[in-house]
């Protein structure tokens, strides 16, 4: 077995993946899995700025748990990557300089271990939804697979679109074949000999710890900075006091940040209203501005949506939740909607008492849930017939869907551009032989059940 190693520094937390695959098989789809992973404790690295060399401490507990799960004969020979998604983005735009320490402080910590490190980059929005729609048809083997002759053969599926919803971004990923007006979505992939034209974007604030924050941002301006304001996002029964520091730290809030002292706090009540909540939360996009064809929001093109798709990291757990903990089923975006209206009907105690694990998560699932039956509907434009299209779900078998694996195979080659035929004359030779032996074998078999059956016949008369 070969392994690899990617390190995911998302916005909130980072994971590491450990990956392992047949050494003669690397160019086969779908054989690359999961052998391990470890999430990381305490926040994402770009939660480091005032301290970087702290983002490259926070790593050493997962660092050692892949010296043991990786076998010590294979360390020197197994690639180790790291790669920060829209937190760190969010970093280099408010401070490039320290954007750049914590990259170093964490390459730094990397090196220090006896793996084949390859680098820790930052990656662009594009490049976190076009590898995570890799990784999800990847492991559902969508580009190429072994026919039973040992030949390559194209599946007959089509691939499947990917969505993405992390901390501070949210990205969508689609095969099209109508026309992408903006050449800035657009990605051209040629994978096992085959073309593929992906449409792809990625918005930045648009994750659920930004919304979150840009909602509260919204809500304090609607009550012009009150000492006291009332969340109708939050259920009855919750509130908090915040600095507003804590609200106005963030690229994506900064433009809203009142001539108000940073320290100053706001206590927010919540009053648990779902049609209010709506209002709210709608305010995060603009539909008003779209200068081609068709739009999202925010005057982002796109293409209408088609196909199945497949909808992982916050998507999955919001109607996770919908799903197990208000025991809601969702098909339509209606189910959606109602089970949205449902969470924000329920005080804090009752949702406390139906997930008292959750509680860290609990006030927001309300305002979480409503933004992503917004996004879906108003956003992407899924309706009646195309939503029951969309599988959320975090793993296909045992691996987790994510960019990271789809970078891992990007970054090692294992994708080949062209179809590959190394294997296939060795396998088919095996296989002709063997299907020749069998006819043989068969008609030798029947020959002999003849000339015995004419034998004992003449054997009677």
């Amino acid at each position: 077995l070969q392994y690899g190693i990617v390190l995911d520094a998302g916005s909130s937390h980072t994971a590491m993946f450990i990956y392992k695959w047949p050494a003669d098989k690397e160019n086969d789809t779908g054989v690359v899995s999961e052998h391990s992973m470890c999430d990381v404790e305490g926040p994402g690295i770009s939660s480091y700025s005032s301290n970087p060399p702290a983002a490259g401490t926070s790593l050493e507990h997962c660092l050692n748990q892949a010296l043991r799960d990786v076998p010590k004969e294979k360390h020197v020979g197994t690639p180790l990557y790291l790669g920060a998604t829209a937190g760190m983005r969010l970093l280099n735009i408010a401070d490039p300089q320290v954007s750049d320490a914590v990259l170093k402080a964490v390459a730094t910590m990397l090196k220090m271990y006896p793996f084949d490190f390859r680098g820790a980059k930052i990656l662009s929005g594009e490049e976190e939804g076009v590898f995570g729609w890799v990784t999800a048809n990847y492991l559902l083997e969508n580009f190429i697979k072994r026919g039973w002759l040992g030949e390559w053969i194209q599946p007959q599926k089509k691939t499947l679109g990917a969505m993405d919803f992390g901390g501070a971004s949210t990205q969508i990923t689609f095969e099209t074949r109508d026309t992408i007006e903006n050449p800035r979505n657009e990605v051209m992939l040629k994978l096992y000999g085959q073309a593929y034209k992906v449409y792809t974007h990625s918005f930045l604030c648009y994750g659920r710890d930004q919304v979150l924050k840009r909602l509260l941002s919204k809500l304090l301006q609607a009550e012009s900075y009150q000492e006291t304001v009332s969340h109708p996002c939050w259920p009855m029964g919750y509130n908090k006091s915040l600095l507003l520091s804590s609200i106005y730290d963030s690229p994506c809030t900064a433009k809203e940040r009142p001539s108000l002292a940073l320290n100053t706090t706001a206590t927010l009540v919540g009053t648990g209203n779902g049609n209010l909540c709506a209002v709210h939360v709608s305010k995060l996009f603009d539909f008003t501005n779209c200068s081609f064809s068709r739009c999202s929001f925010d005057g982002v093109f796109q293409p209408e949506v088609s196909g199945n798709f497949i909808a992982f990291s916050a998507f999955f757990y919001t109607v996770d939740f919908i799903q197990t903990v208000m025991g809601r089923p969702v098909h339509l975006p209606s189910d959606l909607k109602d089970a949205a209206d449902t969470i924000c009907a329920t005080s804090w105690s009752e949702l406390l008492q139906k997930a008292p694990k959750l509680e860290k998560r609990l006030p927001d699932y309300c305002a979480v849930s409503t933004f992503v039956y917004l996004l879906t509907t108003k956003g992407y434009s899924f309706n009646d017939h195309s939503f029951p299209n969309i599988a959320f779900q975090k793993k296909v078998g045992e691996t987790s869907i994510g960019w990271a694996l789809g970078y891992m195979l990007n970054l090692t080659n294992m994708i080949p551009a062209e179809k590959p035929s190394s294997h296939k004359s060795m396998l088919y030779n095996y296989w002709v032989i063997l299907i020749l032996l069998f006819v043989v074998t068969t008609l030798t078999s029947l020959v002999t059940a003849i000339c015995l059956l004419r034998h004992s016949k003449s054997s009677i008369i």
